[in-house]
């Protein structure tokens, strides 16, 4: 059985990764994948922390046992069964630094494939987002406008007009070309 889970970051909405999972993997190989595929440091202790829908914590899975397994022995049907559908994933418990992980349902199985796969990205990594970066949709309705500006077509010289060209002239070389 394949698995779908949606990554996301609270309160920004141009930024997504969606991943399609082996049910049978565990929360390491999830992790392992979230953080090839997104930039996240390597040296970093990491967390997957359950959560219900209120956010109140239901479990939290690490590298070291903290009560409910460890990543490399918990698989994502094992969490499912237990009623976890959404994680708070920690890529850097040092600095709190997360994405919100969502189960969305089912995926069809494709032959062949490597499971755990990316199959949609939306947005730059989030470390973009640290350094500033605004998606179009995060912005306030009154920066989506773009700014007056005077659209004719004047003084361009990128045009391909000839206008002012009549006292070009051309100058030949009639030796050009001769090999003597």
């Amino acid at each position: 059985m394949v698995l779908k889970y949606r990554v996301s970051l609270p309160g920004i909405k141009g930024f997504a990764r969606v991943y399609e999972v082996n049910a049978n993997s565990t929360l390491y190989s999830f992790h392992k994948q979230m953080r090839a595929d997104m930039d996240f440091p390597q040296d970093q202790m990491v967390l997957f922390k359950a959560v219900d829908k209120d956010g109140n914590a239901l479990s939290r899975y690490g590298i070291f046992d903290l009560g409910a397994g460890t990543i490399d022995s918990v698989t994502l049907a094992q969490t499912l069964k237990k009623g976890e559908d959404r994680f708070i994933y920690f890529y850097d418990t040092t600095n709190a630094k997360s994405v919100i992980v969502t189960y969305e349902g089912e995926a069809e199985a494709q032959p062949g494939a490597v499971y755990p796969m990316l199959v949609e990205t939306k947005g730059p990594n989030p470390i973009e987002f640290e350094n500033g970066y605004v998606a179009f949709e995060d912005l306030p309705d009154d920066k989506k406008k773009a700014p007056e500006e005077d659209w004719s077509d004047e003084d361009d010289d990128d045009d391909d007009d000839t206008k002012g060209d009549d006292d070009t002239e051309e100058i030949y070389d009639e030796n050009e070309g001769d090999d003597e």
